[in-house]
């Protein structure tokens, strides 16, 4: 990655008596991707918003491409800041044709806007669609209009608030596929907001997690997903067990047995334990544990297990092993594992 064209310094943002956001630091370099990742009203539109000068800080400092656009002197201006938004309802104007949704705030003659509206219909796959209305559109394809259009004044900065959330299922996960392809080509730096874990693993260069307005860890996806930095993040991204044990070091006891630890810990924790690391099988080694129910999703299943001490496992396997409600199968982990203090993680998750 290139330059930092992002930089919050400790960021703070209050509504009267609610601080949206409490001493927010990071950064975005040139052409990556950052998603801010967390709960509803946990503050990532409040940080998108700063970005764009929508908001001003009450404390910190908002840098864009190595200039000061947000400090307790300074506050540029959004239409200064060389930012394009993408909202989560679109924001097209219903009465124009495509076109015109595009070419809206271009400079220059009919002839350049003209130019400017071909090429980045083309870009995101909508060539023959000038003359449509937004209504006749289908929402993936009003959702990359709104791309389009934000792409038009080419901006340095691009901010993708939730622009997702209102397709369903299927089309959310092709057009985000798209968007990415699209950044890609494009270049753009580009800051994204959702609350969706998979879509900030799959999408993202890095994940930004936010719970209560605290930054909490910023990395790459793997780094979020395998080495979260507390039980709140691990349960927040991605499904998670927390398995009760006792550490001595490198090893901890545990209701399976003895597992191995990445990080020596001591005393009472709880062992984090992806559901893709839970080991069933029918014949093999492992501690007997009863299945409790199971989800078949095609090339994947989710089976849920009771071990002796009530203790429940939730295993994501393939469909080679057959099992239903009340089977005995044996148990086992790959690891090794990370554990958290038994005191942190029984700390509220966020929702």
């Amino acid at each position: 990655m290139g330059n930092t064209v992002i930089e919050l310094k400790g960021v703070s943002k209050r509504f009267g008596d609610y601080d949206a956001l409490i001493n927010v630091s990071l950064t975005v370099s040139e052409g990556a991707l950052l998603t801010l990742l967390g709960p509803s009203g946990c503050g990532k539109t409040t940080c998108l918003r700063l970005i764009a000068g929508i908001t001003a800080p009450d404390e910190g400092e908002i840098w864009l491409n190595e200039e000061l656009a947000a400090g307790p002197a300074r506050s540029l201006p959004p239409e200064q800041r060389r930012v394009g938004m993408v909202f989560q309802d679109y924001a097209l104007f219903p009465h124009l044709s495509v076109a015109d949704n595009v070419a809206f705030g271009l400079r220059g003659s009919r002839a350049e806007k003209r130019a400017r509206v071909a090429e980045l219909l083309a870009l995101v796959g909508l060539q023959g669609l000038e003359s449509q209305m937004p209504y006749l559109l289908s929402g993936g394809q009003q959702q990359r209009v709104a791309l389009a259009r934000a792409l038009a004044p080419e901006p340095d900065i691009l901010l993708l608030d939730e622009p997702f959330s209102n397709l369903d299922t299927a089309l959310r996960v092709q057009v985000r596929g798209e968007v990415r392809e699209i950044l890609r080509r494009t270049g753009k730096t580009a800051v994204f907001v959702t609350h969706d874990q998979e879509e900030a693993l799959s999408l993202s260069d890095r994940v930004a997690v936010i719970f209560d307005g605290r930054l909490h860890q910023v990395g790459t996806p793997e780094q979020i997903y395998n080495q979260p930095a507390s039980a709140q993040v691990a349960a927040f991204v991605g499904e998670a067990n927390f398995l009760p044990a006792d550490a001595s070091g490198a090893r901890a006891s545990s209701p399976l047995g003895e597992l191995a630890l990445i990080k020596p810990m001591r005393g009472e924790v709880r062992v984090l334990i992806r559901p893709e690391r839970v080991h069933l099988d029918t014949h093999g080694e492992g501690v007997l544990g009863e299945v409790l129910w199971r989800e078949y999703y095609g090339s994947r299943q989710r089976i849920a297990v009771s071990l002796p001490d009530a203790s429940t496992l939730i295993a994501s396997t393939d469909t080679q092993i057959s099992v239903e409600r009340g089977d005995r199968v044996k148990v086992s982990v790959f690891g090794p594992l990370l554990a958290f203090s038994a005191v942190e993680s029984t700390v509220p998750l966020p929702q």
